[in-house]
């Protein structure tokens, strides 16, 4: 197993309105995967009412996205932001089919970008074999965290700029036990 390079890279991270095919993005963080350094961090207005399951999750009020861009504007943003970069997510499957969703509900087509799934790349870091699916077993980013005794407790768990930064630190330890550079 190699370790991560932070080479070019970027973390992604969102947060959305639920899980289902209709769920659309409400926050989208981008940072530079090397230094911790934001690059997009910005509340997205959805068609949708943010249902009060998701709210008790990430803490994002309808009240707090007045005033914010709709995703095809925030899009454009991100586009910049990510283009030619390596993008390191965290449940890589789950954002891009967020962002998919999400374009779709203006008929926009997605432009695919190049992912990394990091929750991957952990699980078999981690080595937990799940029999039934026949491969490892996926670790919640929290857990991932507390598993490498990593201290996040200066962050927010579930807000897409914090799940970044805990993504970034959980890439730092395993490469770091992985013997890669990590600065």
């Amino acid at each position: 197993m190699k370790p991560i390079s932070l080479d070019n890279a970027v973390i992604l991270d969102t947060e959305t309105t639920g899980i289902n095919d209709f769920a659309e993005i409400v926050e989208v963080s981008v940072m530079e995967a090397k230094s911790g350094k934001p690059l997009l961090d910005t509340l997205v207005m959805p068609v949708q009412l943010v249902p009060g399951e998701a709210m008790a999750i990430h803490g994002i009020t309808n009240r707090m996205l007045l005033g914010a861009s709709s995703f095809p504007i925030i899009y454009k943003q991100l586009a910049q932001v990510i283009k030619g970069r390596d993008v390191l997510i965290y449940n890589a499957a789950f954002d891009v089919r967020l962002i998919r969703q999400s374009l779709k509900r203006y008929g926009i087509d997605f432009l695919p970008f190049k992912t990394q799934c990091v929750m991957e790349w952990y699980a078999e870091f981690f080595g937990e074999w799940n029999e039934y699916h026949g491969n490892y077993k996926w670790q919640s980013l929290t857990n991932a965290a507390v598993q490498q005794s990593i201290d996040i407790s200066d962050l927010k768990a579930h807000r897409a700029m914090a799940d970044c930064e805990i993504t970034r630190r959980l890439i730092l330890a395993v490469n770091n036990q992985l013997g890669g550079k990590h600065d």
